[in-house]
């Protein structure tokens, strides 16, 4: 017999002896509390070591992009924070009759994708198209408009930003962008542009939004590297939306006499400015994505809510789920849809969700492989 099982004996008989003279409940008392060999044992009286809490690294390569972990138990949850943003929202068109068609139902477009959508901290989309009262019947052409019940859609999809830099925004002059800035505001929406910056705050830490277009004309690199300076002082995560390069490709180049900017050289420029993420639109399809200098790069989400129903790849586009942890980009996912009667957005699942991820993968190896065949500082 070992000496720690010796003593609990001696212990034993003491107590019980004692518990003799004791009444009936007393006796229940002592049974019920008194300890067993185990717990007497110098292993179980030793206080447990917490399980450790890992602060999440920030994302550094593509691998943790196109295949994130769980994030399991972080010190501080309440640092934990989340940005959407989607392809191009342009309510015009042909999505503006199949909203007639179905009664001015405003929300028909988003009924699938807004829970989604309003369920992150901050959601921020392009509006490729103004809102106006006098927004014409139009089924074709190229000079796009919206009409102001379309913010109803937007709020229900919690959008906390709208950028307004793109080829089509202007396409009812000066005045249907001032109107369409009076319809976001009225309805709690910031909008951000070229000159103004949209800034979000979410328990404490501040996000800024800045947006830049390069369709139909060039881009100014020395007031965008100033703007974006000037605005990495004032937020803790700054955002720069792009719209840029050329249609229906899947990596980023430019497109000459239309969008004359290599995408890739303005989102290098926009990160070495300050940029803590950079979010492109415009091509059509989804896009590569790229790591540079430690800051993940989106191409182009896709089309969001168009009416491209004429090719697979003007229908697919993804969902950008962005999270932080304080400052730092920690996870990353792509949610891929399909747009579907012209209008409506439905997410993937199983096999056909993994099939626009995969396709998106290899786009942004072939071109990191691209960036470091010409010596470029793209990530792995």
């Amino acid at each position: 017999m070992g000496r720690g099982q010796l003593a609990w004996l001696v212990a034993a008989l003491i107590v019980t002896a004692w518990a003799c003279a004791l009444r009936p409940e007393e006796e229940d008392i002592l049974l019920v509390a008194f300890p067993t060999p185990a717990a007497l044992s110098p292993v179980a009286t030793a206080s447990a070591s917490p399980t450790p809490v890992a602060t999440p690294a920030p994302i550094s390569s593509l691998e943790q992009v196109f295949a994130p972990l769980e994030l399991g138990p972080v010190p501080h949850p309440q640092e934990l924070r989340v940005l959407v943003a989607t392809g191009d929202i342009i309510p015009a068109r042909y999505v503006d009759v199949i909203i007639r068609r179905h009664g001015d139902d405003f929300l028909y477009p988003v009924e699938d994708v807004k829970e989604v959508t309003a369920a992150a901290d901050v959601t921020v989309v392009n509006l490729e198209a103004p809102l106006i009262a006098s927004c014409p019947y139009h089924d074709s052409g190229y000079v796009f408009c919206g009409r102001p019940g379309v913010v109803a859609a937007l709020q229900a999809m919690g959008v906390d930003v709208a950028t307004l830099e793109n080829n089509h925004i202007g396409d009812y002059g000066p005045q249907g962008v001032a109107e369409t800035v009076a319809h976001l505001q009225a309805a709690g929406i910031a909008w951000a542009d070229r000159r103004t910056m949209a800034v979000k705050e979410v328990r404490g830490l501040t996000f800024g939004f800045l947006a830049f277009n390069g369709v139909g004309e060039y881009f100014d690199r020395r007031a965008i590297a100033q703007a974006i300076r000037e605005a990495d002082g004032q937020v803790d995560v700054l955002v720069v939306a792009f719209h840029w390069g050329a249609e229906y490709v899947r990596l980023p180049q430019p497109a000459p006499g239309i969008a004359p900017d290599d995408p890739q050289e303005i989102a290098h420029l926009a990160v070495d400015a300050g940029a803590d993420l950079v979010l492109g639109n415009h091509p059509h399809w989804v896009q590569a994505v790229e790591l540079y200098k430690g800051k993940l790069i989106v191409y182009a989400h896709g089309n969001f809510i168009f009416d491209q129903m004429w090719s697979l790849e003007t229908r697919i586009g993804v969902i950008g789920r962005y999270t932080f942890y304080g400052p730092h980009l920690v996870k990353v996912e792509f949610l891929p849809y399909i747009i579907e009667d012209y209008a409506r957005p439905r997410l993937l699942n199983g096999k056909d969700a993994e099939a626009v991820l995969v396709e998106m993968e290899a786009a942004s190896r072939q071109l990191a492989a691209l960036g470091a065949s010409s010596g470029g500082s793209s990530g792995p």
